[in-house]
């Protein structure tokens, strides 16, 4: 899809995308192209707020397209209406190279703990030989 994220912040992602290769049959940029952009800004920025022992799920995401985008890049900038414990909402704003807005969207996600399997639960190896140690 040709995104890329030129800054990252938990107060801040700004990323672009092209228009041309993500358009729908007449041409305009694909809604759902807008999505990706709109939820991929959503989710750093939520990922970055959680830090590194929450992963970021997205829950609820609503965009409003307001005019249509035929050539050029879009730049989507996200930033935070809600930081808690438990979730994170970002407004990301999608524009054309002439500063119009493109799109309009709001991400939720939920922050979850990360999963780590228990120290208990790790395979051993035998010292002497480097490997498992046999049931028994």
């Amino acid at each position: 899809m040709g995104l890329h994220i030129v800054e990252a912040a938990p107060e801040r992602v700004v990323g672009t995308l092209p228009v041309e290769g993500n358009t729908q049959p007449y041409g305009l940029l694909h809604g759902g192209a807008s999505a990706v952009l709109a939820e991929t800004l959503g989710s750093v920025g939520a990922m970055l707020h959680g830090g590194p022992h929450k992963v970021a799920v997205g829950v609820d995401l609503n965009c409003t397209h307001h005019r249509g985008a035929r050539s050029g890049l879009v730049t989507g900038v996200a930033t935070p209406l809600h930081r808690g414990r438990s979730t994170a909402t970002y407004e990301i704003v999608i524009t054309d190279e002439q500063d119009r807005r493109v799109c309009t969207a709001r991400l939720t996600c939920l922050l979850r703990e990360v999963e780590n399997a228990p120290a208990s639960d790790a395979p051993t190896t035998d010292a002497s030989t480097g490997s498992a140690p046999a049931a028994g």
